[in-house]
This record gives structure tokens, C-alpha cells and sequence, in this order.
């Protein structure tokens, strides 16, 4: 509190815009020559925030990033922005007005929900933090939107508000929680707010089990750049029970229809990599159906193909060779194409990435890609590339 409180006087100002592009190398040197003129606690600070802020660009932005103020822990568990504005703009769609953002951390989601036009009261129980987030909001211009509260979510009444947003807690002393219940709050607390709620979305884990999901939610799970972010779930929209994967930037988003899983086939030309959000949803049926495909296996979310058929929610190969798994054969195949530049993904294969790199050293100027993963339960390596959509014999 004692940092922020320094950093947001005209001195802490002035150096913070002074240290910005201090890169860590220089750090040292820097907080000797300012401490000449500066009191230290000031310089320690002003070189931990241009610190935070570097991290923080990659999630808000370096425009926000360099104006917004952070801890640790706001830059590490904070939404990232394209995924917040996504959401404000669900929010929006949805005709609400006003939103409690309950566990509001940082700030990150009511700043997306403040620009969208939405009237926030952000809450938030630890002091530190909740001062992060009221900085936050006055830094960016959008302290007439946001209110900001100290105060335990449990104890606040959001009944005159629109919605509800509530992003749990879900890293402890020991690091990430994976039961919900576990979640501060818990996920059943989250869940009944969301029902006291007209409409409400809860922020949780992608790896929450599909039988954790209330029946009267629809679950929606999102990837940013291929990335999967996080799942949502939303309450109020007459869409309870349903499925989606969304895909950023976009957005564009693939409903499930409730198919049955597809069968098992023999390898064909094209190979079909679902993004991470649609495997998580269970959506790799609704792909399979895209592409006019199968599995490579059961219990494996590879797709093949005999066509290449267009679609937004999965990355195509051409596959040329398939070897049973041998790293020797591999090897061979390698040098004789001359590749170099070797792409290793796995799925059902406990061989590592780099291991398995090392092991055949790739040398020459051409590019592959290797899928280490089972074919009806064989393990097995597929040896294509990024297809083409004028790939001969495509669609």
C-alpha cells in the first residue's frame, strides 16, 4: 500500500515515467544513480512497478500497461484484455447496464466492462488490491464508471445490479487449486450469487469438469491466439445447458450439438489439430463433422481426413509419412528430406518434445512437423506440414 501510495505522488510520477524502459540489466545502475536524488523505498518501487508494467504489456497492452498499476500476483492472475472485452461485450449484447464484478482483483475485467458502457461496483477484499484497482481506474479515465469497494464479496448485495461477475480465487499458498470448492470464493458460493442474479458469468479453471457444470449454466470455453484462457459460465441467458468454444481474436465461436463421438478411421491425407477450447468443451465431434473426418484413436482428439476442408476451429496438416514409432526410422527420414527446422507435437505420447529433438538433431533448410501420438492404440509418428488450402485435391 505504502509503494502505491508513493508512486501515485507527482515525484512517483515523474520517475515511474523516467525508469519505463529500464531493461533488468541496467537495474542496478539505474537505482544507483537515482537514489542520489530520490528516497529509496521511491526508486525500489518505481523500478518494481516499470518491472510489472513490462510484464503486463503482453495481457493489456503497452499503451494500458504503461499506465496501469500492478502486483505480482494482478499481473499473474489477471484476465487478459482481449478476453475481457470479449465478454464486457457479451455483457453488453445482452442489454445489461450495471455489473458487480465481485473478486474484482486488479481491475482488468471492470476496465473492459467500464468501456463497453456497463456502470461497475468492483469489489475486492484485500486492501492492496483494491487500491490497485481504484488507481487503475483513474489512470485510464474511467473513474465514472467504476466504483470500487474494500470489503468480503459474501456481504455485498448486488441486488440493483444487472449482473453478476464473479471471478474466484483459484491460486493459493501452494500454488493453482483445482477443486472448485476450494476456489475463495467457493464455486458454490459463486453459484448461488449467479442465481440471486438476472443474468451473471462466473470465471473459472478450462479444467473444470463438464459434471462440475450447473444444469442451469451454459459453459463457454475460450482461447486467445490459440491459448486456451479460461471457461465461463453464464447464467440468465437462456442457454442453460449448452456448450460453446470460442475462439479470439474473432470472435468465433463453435456450439455443440450434442454429437455423438466420431469413430475411429484409418490415417488419411490431412490431419486436423482442434483448437485447445474445443477440446476442453468436447466439441472435437462438431470438427470431425466439419471436415468430413475421424480419429486417429479413441481417446486421442486428432482428427484425419481424406479432404482439406476449411474451418476456423482446427489447424490442418498434410501428412506424407507414417512410421511406427522408432526413433532411428525417424532419423533416417529426417536426413534424407534435409529438414532442420523440426516442429515436434505430441498427444498420447509420452516422449518429450525436446528429447525427442535432440535425439534425431535436425539439420538442413527444410521444415516438418512430426505428431507423436497412437493410431488405434499403436504408437505411432505422422511426418507432415501446415497444409495449404491449394493443397491439390483440396476442397
Amino acid at each position: 500500500m505504502n509503494d502505491l501510495a508513493l508512486l501515485l505522488t507527482p515525484e512517483g510520477r515523474a520517475l515511474l515515467d523516467e525508469v519505463r524502459d529500464t531493461a533488468p540489466a541496467q537495474e542496478l545502475a539505474v537505482a544507483t544513480r537515482l537514489r542520489r536524488d530520490h528516497p529509496a523505498e521511491l526508486v525500489s518501487a518505481a523500478l518494481g512497478q516499470a518491472r510489472l508494467r513490462q510484464r503486463a504489456a503482453a495481457k493489456f497492452g503497452a499503451e494500458d500497461a504503461g499506465r496501469m498499476f500492478f502486483t505480482p500476483d494482478g499481473v499473474e492472475q489477471s484476465t487478459r484484455a482481449t478476453v475481457a472485452a470479449y465478454r464486457a461485450r457479451r455483457f453488453a449484447e445482452l442489454g445489461v447496464t450495471s455489473v458487480a464484478d465481485l473478486c474484482c482483483g486488479i481491475g482488468g475485467d471492470a476496465i473492459a466492462l467500464a468501456r463497453a458502457g456497463i456502470r461497475v461496483l468492483a469489489v475486492d477484499r484485500d486492501p492492496v488490491t483494491a487500491a490497485v484497482a481504484r488507481a487503475n481506474a483513474d489512470a485510464l479515465g474511467l473513474a465514472g464508471l467504476i466504483e470500487v469497494r474494500e470489503a468480503d464479496v459474501t456481504e455485498v448485495d448486488t441486488a440493483g445490479y444487472d449482473a453478476v461477475f464473479v471471478d474466484p480465487a483459484r491460486r493459493g499458498g501452494r500454488g493453482r487449486i483445482f477443486d472448485p470448492e476450494a476456489y475463495s470464493p467457493p464455486l458454490s458460493w459463486a453459484v448461488g450469487a449467479a442465481l440471486a442474479a438476472p443474468r451473471a458469468a462466473l470465471k473459472i479453471a478450462p479444467g473444470i469438469p463438464h459434471e462440475a457444470v450447473p444444469a442451469e449454466a451454459g459453459a463457454e470455453w475460450i482461447s486467445d491466439g490459440g491459448d486456451v484462457k479460461e471457461a465461463v459460465l453464464w447464467f440468465g441467458t437462456g442457454a442453460a445447458g449448452t456448450v460453446r468454444a470460442t475462439l479470439l481474436p474473432g470472435p468465433r465461436t463453435l456450439p455443440g450439438r450434442g454429437l455423438p463421438d466420431p469413430g475411429v478411421r484409418a490415417v488419411g491425407r490431412y490431419l486436423y489439430e482442434p483448437d485447445g477450447a474445443v477440446i476442453r468443451a468436447h466439441l472435437v465431434a462438431e470438427v470431425a463433422e466439419e471436415v468430413g473426418g475421424g480419429l486417429l484413436d479413441a481417446t486421442i482428439a486428432y482428427v484425419t481426413a481424406d479432404e482439406l476442408r476449411p474451418t476456423a476451429f482446427a489447424s490442418a496438416y498434410e501428412i506424407t509419412d507414417r512410421l511406427p514409432f522408432n526413433v532411428k526410422k525417424l532419423k533416417a527420414l529426417l536426413r534424407e528430406r534435409e529438414v532442420g527446422i523440426l516442429t515436434v507435437k505430441k498427444r498420447g505420447s509420452a516422449v518429450e518434445p525436446e528429447e525427442l529433438r535432440r535425439k534425431v538433431r535436425p539439420q538442413g533448410p527444410h521444415a516438418a512437423t512430426v505428431f507423436l501420438t497412437r493410431v488405434a492404440g499403436a504408437p505411432t509418428m505422422l511426418i507432415g506440414s501446415p497444409a495449404r488450402p491449394s493443397d491439390p485435391g483440396s476442397a
